[in-house]
């Protein structure tokens, strides 16, 4: 049963600026993003990783490459491990989506929603979910392996292996650059560690 550690990119100005990326080319890490990476880094050097896999957008490789120096191993992109196809909605801002008819479904029935022009939650889920199981059959027992990749995309993969009905993974809360443990195994799975976050304090000085 290897254990996929579930990271999620850095901040990028789109995330601080409420704006869809969706697969949108050249959406970097700003600085707040890269200081994340380099803090995840720092937390997993040292630490016995065989493999890190990465969605190829920009974002997720610049969280993943300072991970691989840092374990002194090589990215691998994977388009399995790409965000969410959010098709006509990608660049928009939640503002303006959250107005449409199609957010409210989004939110509470995500199982029957198609983003327009895109793919749906249900194959987006059916895609992480088989690249975990492919990738999973590369690694032994026990073995850390380093996924970056995309909120929706690892709240999905969760919610398939802990049995949370589709319709309810919206209720799950990935922040950037945190950090989630789940181990795969032929007949069971577990949930490590969730969304842990490797700069967060609970009081301020």
């Amino acid at each position: 049963m290897p254990i996929f550690l579930l990271i999620r990119h850095g901040e990028n100005d789109f995330v601080k600026q409420g704006r869809l990326a969706g697969r949108l080319p050249g959406v970097h890490l700003n600085e707040k993003g890269l200081a994340q990476a380099a803090e995840v880094a720092e937390k997993l050097k040292g630490a016995p990783v065989k493999a890190v896999y990465s969605s190829p957008l920009e974002r997720t490789m610049e969280t993943a490459e300072p991970i691989a120096q840092a374990l002194d191993l090589e990215v691998f992109p994977r388009t399995g491990l790409l965000e969410v196809d959010v098709g006509e909605w990608q660049n928009k801002t939640l503002k303006e989506l959250r107005r449409r008819k199609l957010w409210r479904a989004v939110q509470t029935s995500p199982s029957r929603v198609r983003f327009p022009g895109g793919e749906s939650f249900a194959e987006a889920q059916q895609r992480i979910c088989q690249e975990i199981e492919v990738l999973a059959l590369r690694h032994s027992e026990k073995e850390l392996v380093v996924f970056v990749t995309h909120s929706d995309l690892i709240k999905l993969a969760v919610a398939y292996y802990i049995g949370l009905p589709l319709d309810m993974f919206q209720r799950l809360q990935i922040a950037p650059a945190s950090i989630s443990a789940l181990q795969v195994g032929e007949t069971s799975s577990r949930l490590l560690t969730f969304n842990y976050e490797t700069s967060f304090t609970l009081l301020e000085d």
